[in-house]
């Protein structure tokens, strides 16, 4: 047994014994499900009283007695019939069983006299467990089974690890993410908002954060181009027949926002963008001499997630989604996927995440063909070209089943948060089947029409979760091309007003974003609001400053004043901003 799966067991052993401790206190509580989850486990129950987190040391401490008795795990068999009266009155438990197949086995895990409907695996006893490698993290709210008309369960999670000090390490990881939490930061740096007014899930960008938004686009608009991508625009919404062709009304199903009218107007809100994009592509005749055909697009997306989901930019209604679509020969797919594997490595090597990735292969479920469009023969030629591609190019991508997209398989790119969770933001996909499904042709050299390859890619995905991403990757502390303002000048007194405005004019003149502090506070608080504004360079205009062609300049992050002539410090200050350094 590995050390992950031998950890596994003893993180979903520990939600056994969690729920144990909250039986112990709450003895008419019902249970829903305590599985294993990244670094953890959880439990959701449904309580006679509310729970906070000021409650979790003492089930953490009636855990550790426990654990201390050397609790055995024992597996049984049951019947469904024997199985239902033996849950009694724990009506999830029961519904949990009843959805069960008809010859599946049911099998319930025994601790003492508690008793749970469980697939398992668990340890087999509890001395297994070090008691100083656990914590209980936090409380939430979660809907049975996922879905808003059920009850609103309380979930416990729970954190383990091997040893105490990986414990300690990922709790001060925590810490450390709780201060970069792209909420808190983006709040403080006034980068988006939320209103009640207009709806939750739907972000409104301030100045600062457009400003984000707009170089992160600029950016990849420019390595696009440079591969033969093209922008194209299209419409938020559509007949729901367009996505009914492309097998996304069945798919997202549940997630369409359907738009009427007073005038029997009947659309959608696109839930994707590349049906669209196909009736670019169909608007004309193709021949193969024109191929391949590239697109890109930067829009708005729309999904009706739960509304229990829904929170931050990573999770909302409205995403602004980059969006890049190849039609192609079957000859030129390889190129197609080279180019776009190429353009995701120079955009996150910028950023510098590159290093720090990992590549998923991800393919079909093979036991649920129904799943996915297309032919079989088609999905196999696709996979073996991405596998190709992946081995040509090192990327050492490892085969994940039943991740592929709807169409085809895929080249996921997965990067790490700052709790170290897997985050997926890049994608190519190869699609055989769009293109025949909306019988899209051009005419190859001997006069025949031939289907195009249809190759999907995402650079940066949604432009919510990249900025997410990014701020709390830099902590607010953004590279200085991404920085909304660049350049504060801090004036001493009102005599220092007019030089400091017309020093930013001409920042401005040459491309740098700036703001004037000529507020009637002292110097110091001005320098402490620009230091919590993570401002990347900063200057103090007084008596000797207007006297002199050099400046003073405040680094981010470094002690010592930079004294620098005026016109190399705006040449350096520009060669920085067009190279996209990361450093200052």
């Amino acid at each position: 047994m590995s050390k992950e799966e031998k950890l596994d067991k003893i993180r979903h052993s520990l939600s056994h014994i969690m729920a144990m401790a909250v039986l112990k206190k709450f003895p008419d509580a019902k249970l829903g499900i305590g599985p294993t989850i990244d670094n953890g486990f959880y439990y959701d129950f449904l309580l006679p009283e509310k729970l906070s987190d000021t409650d979790l040391p003492k089930i953490q401490k009636e855990m550790k007695k426990m654990i201390a008795q050397n609790i055995e795990f024992k597996k049984s068999i049951s019947s469904k019939e024997d199985a239902i009266k033996k849950v009694g009155k724990q009506n999830f438990k029961v519904e949990l069983i009843q959805d069960l197949p008809e010859g599946e086995e049911i099998s319930f895990y025994e601790s003492n006299d508690f008793s749970d409907l469980c697939a398992g695996p668990h340890i087999e006893s509890s001395k297994e467990i070090k008691p100083d490698t656990f914590r209980l993290t936090h409380v939430a709210g979660a809907y049975w089974r996922g879905d808003e008309k059920n009850p609103m369960l309380t979930r416990i999670y729970g954190v383990a690890f091997e040893t105490k000090k990986e414990l300690e390490n990922y709790l001060e990881m925590v810490e450390e993410a709780k201060k970069r939490d792209h909420r808190k930061l983006g709040k403080e740096l006034d980068l988006f908002t939320f209103s009640e007014v207009v709806g939750a899930g739907l972000p409104l960008w301030t100045p600062k954060g457009t400003v984000i938004k707009e170089e992160l686009q600029k950016y990849i608009e420019e390595i696009c181009r440079k591969y033969g991508f093209q922008k194209v625009m299209t419409p938020h919404l559509a007949k729901i027949e367009l996505f009914e062709k492309s097998g996304h009304a069945k798919k997202f199903a549940d997630e369409l926002f359907h738009v009427t009218s007073s005038k029997n107007h009947n659309f959608v809100l696109k839930p994707v963008q590349c049906p669209h994009q196909t009736q670019i592509y169909a608007s004309r005749p193709r021949s193969y001499r024109d191929l391949p055909i590239r697109y890109m697009e930067s829009e708005k997306q729309y999904r009706a997630e739960k509304s229990g989901e829904v929170g931050g930019l990573n999770r909302v209604y409205a995403i602004t989604i980059e969006d890049g679509h190849s039609f192609c020969t079957v000859e030129q797919v390889k190129d197609e996927i080279r180019g776009m594997v190429n353009i995701i490595e120079q955009f996150y090597n910028t950023l510098g995440l590159w290093e720090n990735h990992w590549v998923s292969l991800s393919l079909r479920d093979y036991d649920h063909p129904e799943k996915y469009i297309g032919d079989a023969k088609d999905w196999d030629k696709c996979e073996q070209i991405l596998d190709d591609v992946a081995k040509e190019m090192k990327l050492d991508a490892q085969r994940n089943e039943g991740e592929a997209a709807l169409y085809g398989p895929k080249l996921d790119f997965m990067f790490k948060d700052v709790l170290g969770n897997d985050i997926q933001i890049p994608t190519v996909q190869i699609d055989f089947a769009t293109p025949k499904r909306f019988d899209l042709y051009y005419i190859n050299e001997n006069s025949e029409k031939v289907s195009p390859v249809m190759v999907h890619r995402a650079v940066l995905g949604s432009y919510e979760r990249i900025v997410a991403l990014l701020i709390e990757h830099f902590a607010g502390a953004f590279p200085l091309w991404l920085s909304p303002v660049q350049i504060k000048i801090i004036t001493v007194g009102e005599g220092h007003i007019e030089h400091a405005k017309k020093l930013a004019e001409e920042f401005k003149a040459n491309g740098i974003r700036v703001e004037v502090d000529d507020f009637s506070e002292t110097v110091g608080n001005k320098i402490r609001k620009a230091t919590q504004e993570k401002i990347p360079y900063t200057l103090v205009i007084g008596d000797k400053e207007m006297d002199s062609d050099k400046l003073a300049v405040r680094v981010r992050g470094q002690e010592n004043l930079l004294n620098i002539d005026k016109r190399k410090f705006i040449e350096q200050t520009k060669t920085n901003i067009q190279n996209r350094s990361l450093e200052l």
